[in-house]
């Protein structure tokens, strides 16, 4: 099962890679919006943590296109971010994220919140 982390910050998805690598998910990558994007397209994760603020096209302008593409609109987003204003939330859940967790995430919830949506999107009780 693979899960696309999309976010600028080096050091944050290695750290959340290896997390997830030890939970036996595979990882793709992506350092901007144009990667999250493209790689989303060609991979088709079974689900993607998106960071908003990341050069090359915001993890807004990603979660819209993921949301509105008939190829991709399936896939659970979970919008994991630093700074943001409420402005910004209101705007994550009208785009359609699954889920919207602030930087730095406890990692138990945002594992919660992977295993809940995975599970929904397969349609079964099994825990992640």
């Amino acid at each position: 099962m693979t899960i696309l982390v999309a976010d600028d910050d080096k050091v944050h998805v290695h750290l959340l890679t290896a997390l997830l690598k030890k939970r036996g998910f595979s990882v793709s990558i992506a350092y901007d919006g144009l990667q999250a994007w493209s790689t989303a397209l060609r991979s088709r994760p079974e689900a993607i943590i998106l960071d908003i603020h990341m050069p090359a096209g915001t993890g807004f302008e990603v979660l819209r296109k993921l949301k509105t593409s008939t190829k991709t609109s399936q896939i659970p987003v979970i919008v994991l971010s630093g700074s943001v204003n409420a402005d910004e939330i209101v705007t994550i859940e009208t785009l359609g994220a699954d889920r919207f967790l602030q930087k730095p995430a406890d990692l138990e919830q945002l594992f919660d919140a992977l295993g809940g949506l995975l599970n929904l999107t397969r349609g079964t009780n099994e825990v992640a």
